[in-house]
């Protein structure tokens, strides 16, 4: 099948199961890449976390920070609310910026990301970005505020009515009333924007080896698994990625390197026409469309 049919079909499948998707692959030793909307900017959600390690590991490299020091993170529900890590920690902590970074990747852990963003503010980050050449992601709040949308609002039976509201209220120009899902006021990127970054990471020039290396190995150990890893996991390929979930956006970023040396940076931001909170078939479309794309990549 040629790109334009495999698109339209990635398209249409992802159409009807509810899913408007912004996906490209790229093959990082030939640049060769296939992408459907690949400039479609989403609200990110927890993808901001690779460029946050980026930009705090190098400040670590120039010596403005020491990855040893203890920080003390006060108990997580007073601080960013969240599933996992210190969000669920009862009493005060004391964890250096080497295992922020750690718990902020492996786990998704936004109380620990939002201690490294005080540590080096949206801002900081945003400009160390664009100081190695790479445009299109906007990082403008922490991660608190992704705990401050409808959701919380409700009781856990009827979460499904945030998500009414997230899909309903969106504008053609990709602004919302929720600010974490405007694109104009929330942290926002593209899948192009993030297999930039990938590439800048995994082919590093701009960005220091050092610092790549390390972002690369928090990719590896990123513990959330259910979404494109299926997919891309095998005796005979690693997986190193990072998830990001907001409301009724599902994305992931991530690297698949084959055992024959070839390396596809892979992007899937993707937003739910289905107000549900659980959606595996989401979650197994997302994979199988950034696979076919993978796929045509490697017969090319």
């Amino acid at each position: 099948m040629n790109a334009e049919g495999l698109l339209r079909g990635v398209r249409a499948e992802l159409d009807e199961g509810g899913l408007v998707g912004s996906i490209l692959v790229r093959d990082l030793r030939t640049g060769a890449e296939i992408g459907l909307e690949p400039d479609l900017e989403f609200p990110i959600a927890s993808l901001v976390k690779i460029p946050l390690a980026a930009a705090t590991l190098d400040r670590v490299r120039r010596g403005e920070l020491d990855g040893a020091t203890p920080v003390e993170v006060p108990p997580g529900r007073a601080t960013t609310p969240g599933p996992t890590g210190l969000s669920r920690f009862r009493h005060p902590a004391r964890v250096a910026v080497d295992d922020l970074l750690y718990l902020s990747m492996s786990i998704s852990d936004s109380v620990a990301a939002d201690v490294l963003f005080g540590l080096t503010p949206p801002a900081e980050v945003t400009r160390r970005m664009r100081e190695w050449g790479l445009h299109g992601i906007a990082v403008r709040h922490g991660l608190r505020e992704l705990g401050e949308t409808p959701a919380e609002r409700f009781e856990s039976d009827q979460v499904h009515l945030a998500h009414s509201l997230a899909i309903a209220a969106g504008t053609a120009g990709r602004g919302h009333p929720v600010p974490q899902l405007d694109v104009t006021r929330g942290n926002s990127g593209s899948a192009r924007a993030f297999v930039d970054l990938l590439q800048a990471l995994w082919t590093p020039s701009r960005i220091d080896g050092g610092v790549a290396a390390r972002v690369r190995e928090l990719m590896g150990l990123n513990l959330l698994r259910q979404r494109l890893a299926p997919d891309f996991s095998s005796d005979a390929s690693t997986w190193s990625s990072k998830t990001g979930t907001l409301l009724n956006l599902r994305h992931e970023a991530g690297v698949v390197e084959h055992a024959d040396g070839r390396a596809y940076a892979v992007a899937v931001l993707t937003e739910s026409r289905v107000p549900a909170v659980s959606q595996p078939e989401a979650e197994s479309l997302m994979a199988g469309a950034a696979r076919a794309l993978r796929d045509h990549l490697r017969r090319s």
